[in-house]
């Protein structure tokens, strides 16, 4: 087995573990893979899904441990992190999703989507010319649906494809890919990557790229949809402030 790691080591932070990938190894490592490899998926975590995870790490942590990589989804984390001494690079999702699709996958990768809709799995599928795309879109609820998450897995074991795109939010997506492997028959990459096809398919806009360098993309989403995400940028979101001291006062007392 290729071993593709540059930095082998991977670092706990505020409850996650993340690799300390650059978005070009993240994108080389997803290259690498084909349906002749065994199932495997990535998950990007960013603030709201560490806010998450420490209010419920009994549903988020086995997600996240399964997972082959961990990039961190965040350039509010990722500063959070060099502040803190940690060498993490931000991989957003939605960019690593817009790569794979521009300079991987080919016309006749075969590809499989569970979620989103079919408008924009049409509209990426003409975008690209993509002739081998299976598309699931299992019902609202997910995660308190086991036997969905479990019609979700058969689905994408009896359409083997190179990539796997989960979108259907978080810990949905994860529960879907951490079902997958649990199978063992499944093949191929999977990403959870929640609203990436949204981005890709223009039904969502993206922040300029001068407010995602300023770290600014959450108050871009926020404007744009703010009856949808007012509580997770302004009410839950600063919570990350309070566990990121947490977390530095405690890996403090631990370096004694």
């Amino acid at each position: 087995m290729i071993d593709w790691r540059v930095n082998p080591r991977s670092y706990e932070f505020m409850g996650a573990i993340f690799d300390p990938l650059t978005p070009m190894q993240t994108l080389q490592r997803a290259k690498w893979m084909t349906t002749a490899h065994s199932f495997r998926y990535v998950v990007t975590p960013n603030v709201d899904h560490l806010v998450r995870l420490a209010r419920e790490p009994e549903v988020y942590r086995p997600l996240y441990e399964a997972s082959w990589l961990s990039v961190c989804d965040s350039r509010i984390l990722e500063a959070m992190a060099k502040l803190s001494g940690l060498p993490l690079t931000a991989v957003p999702g939605s960019d690593l999703t817009q790569q794979i699709f521009d300079n991987i996958i080919t016309v006749h990768d075969p590809i499989t989507v569970i979620g989103a809709d079919r408008e924009i799995v049409n509209r990426i599928k003409a975008m690209y010319g993509l002739t081998q795309v299976n598309h699931y879109m299992p019902p609202m609820g997910l995660r308190n649906k086991p036997e969905e998450i479990a019609a979700c897995a058969r689905f994408v074991a009896e359409h083997p494809a190179r990539y796997l795109f989960i979108c259907v939010g978080s810990p949905q997506q994860e529960m879907v890919a951490k079902a997958c492997l649990d199978r063992g028959d499944c093949a191929g990459f999977g990403l959870c990557v929640g609203a990436s096809l949204d981005f890709i398919g223009g039904r969502v806009k993206r922040a300029p790229v001068w407010m995602q360098k300023a770290r600014l993309e959450w108050l871009h989403r926020l404007s744009s949809e703010p009856k949808r995400l007012w509580k997770r940028y302004l009410i839950e979101g600063p919570t990350i402030f309070w566990l990121w001291a947490k977390w530095m006062l405690t890996s403090r007392k631990r370096a004694k």
